[in-house]
């Protein structure tokens, strides 16, 4: 772990609370980036930021020196993000039970703009996966973080993680080959028109 992370920690634990502000700004855009690509929304994203820093400040004081305090804030962010899409998934559900004969929604601007920021065919195939192997994924891809790091984060063992995201890779292609099939005819399709 960074030392000057390590000292700052020590320091809020020992009540200088204004070092706190150090290391939010240290961990800020990474937390950020990771609850976006979890929860799919840049505002919630950043609602999700401000609740995890306000919860890591809360336990502070009984976070241990022995597991890597980037890790331990990954996992509250993960049971953060993992409420809240459980939570969705409830209200969409709700929802679909209540208008079941009507579309009445249609996508804002924001959401067009994050999915333009991923490929076309990635995001449908990530929206095909769980939270969980999801979650997975952004973990190891997106994070680049380790199989010992991620099952510290998400309370299984390493062995566990690495069959999971194995399972998951396969997963994904599966998905993805029909929708790159689809993609390809689109742009063929597009290419025909500008041509003409």
């Amino acid at each position: 772990m960074n030392e000057e992370i390590e000292y700052r920690i020590k320091r809020v634990q020992a009540g200088e609370i204004q070092d706190y502000a150090y290391i939010v700004k240290e961990y800020q855009r990474q937390i950020f980036v990771y609850c976006w690509r979890l929860l799919g929304n840049e505002q919630e994203a950043e609602e999700a930021v401000q609740d995890i820093f306000v919860n890591a400040f809360e336990k502070i004081s009984r976070y241990k020196l022995t597991v890597g305090f980037s890790s331990w804030l990954y996992k509250l962010a993960y049971h953060h993000c993992m409420n809240l899409i459980r939570k969705k998934n409830l209200q969409r559900k709700f929802k679909l039970t209540l208008f079941t004969s009507t579309n009445m929604t249609s996508d804002s601007a924001a959401q067009v703009m994050e999915r333009q920021l991923f490929s076309e065919p990635l995001s449908r195939a990530l929206d095909q996966l769980s939270a969980e192997e999801r979650n997975l994924l952004v973990l190891r891809i997106f994070e680049e973080r380790t199989f010992g790091e991620i099952g510290e984060i998400i309370n299984k063992s390493e062995e566990a993680i690495k069959k999971k995201y194995g399972r998951t890779k396969t997963k994904l292609k599966k998905i993805m080959e029909p929708l790159k099939e689809d993609h390809k005819c689109v742009s063929y399709k597009t290419e025909l028109k500008n041509k003409a």
